[in-house]
């Protein structure tokens, strides 16, 4: 993702109308539309509040999805990556399935994940039980635990941008070694205003100097040792592959 110097990101998320009958054409009309202002585009099809949505992270329903728009992406906004948006509620063999799509397809990654319409019981909140999304910190631990079966099912292949009740540095650092390589903050946003980034940020370096990471790439998937490795002797290959190109 890029953008002029001193200019924030932006990136464009997509849904399906609620009353409509043509989801496919909802999110390439909005990818038509919207694409030449994006710096990435995201395919939500997870949100709690649209009746119907959540059906797309179906096998043969999100293929459909993904190959039609990348092909409206190639098209309108060749400039922009196109990431999936997945619900935290998903079970194990709907997660394989998420998995295998995005690996077929010419997808740029995920966004793990939503909101949840699961209502944990540590709520305490006379207003627990309303219908919605749930966010925040009640969600965090299982993002984090969707990322890192995400992560483990891609084998590390696909880039991940994790969500879901970051308040801390800490929180960031879990979400990183869990194989996030992203990571964005929202409810938090609104009880701490945008200075809650230099914080997170502050926080965060401090825990890859205490725990001997030189920068953030070095953490990411660290939870998943067999693929972390892999990983490391891979990218130590290519350094050597470039060192040599420009020796001779």
């Amino acid at each position: 993702m890029t953008a002029p110097p001193n200019q924030g990101i932006l990136g464009v998320n997509l849904g399906k109308n609620k009353t409509s009958d043509d989801e496919i054409g909802d999110y390439t009309t909005g990818i038509r539309k919207l694409g030449p202002y994006a710096d990435y585009l995201v395919i939500n099809v997870s949100s709690p509040n649209t009746p119907g949505l959540r059906s797309l992270q179906q096998r043969e329903p999100l293929h459909n999805l993904l190959t039609s728009t990348t092909k409206a992406r190639d098209e309108y906004a060749p400039h922009a990556p196109v990431y999936v948006k997945i619900a935290p509620d998903l079970s194990l063999s709907e997660m394989e399935d998420v998995a295998a799509v995005v690996m077929e397809t010419d997808i740029d990654g995920m966004i793990v994940s939503n909101t949840t319409n699961a209502r944990p019981e540590s709520l305490v909140s006379p207003k627990k039980r309303e219908v919605g999304g749930l966010s925040g910190a009640p969600i965090k631990n299982r993002s984090t635990e969707c990322i890192r079966t995400m992560y483990k099912l891609t084998n590390g292949t696909i880039p991940i941008i994790g969500v879901g009740g970051v308040g801390s540095g800490r929180d960031a650092y879990d979400k990183l070694k869990a194989g996030a390589s992203l990571i964005q903050v929202y409810s938090m946003m609104v009880y701490e205003g945008p200075g809650v980034v230099s914080r997170i940020r502050k926080e965060l370096a401090d825990l890859l100097v205490e725990n001997g990471y030189k920068n953030v790439e070095d953490v990411v998937g660290a939870d998943c040792e067999d693929i972390y490795w892999r990983r490391i002797e891979e990218r130590v290959k290519k350094r050597m592959e470039a060192e040599k190109v420009v020796t001779v």
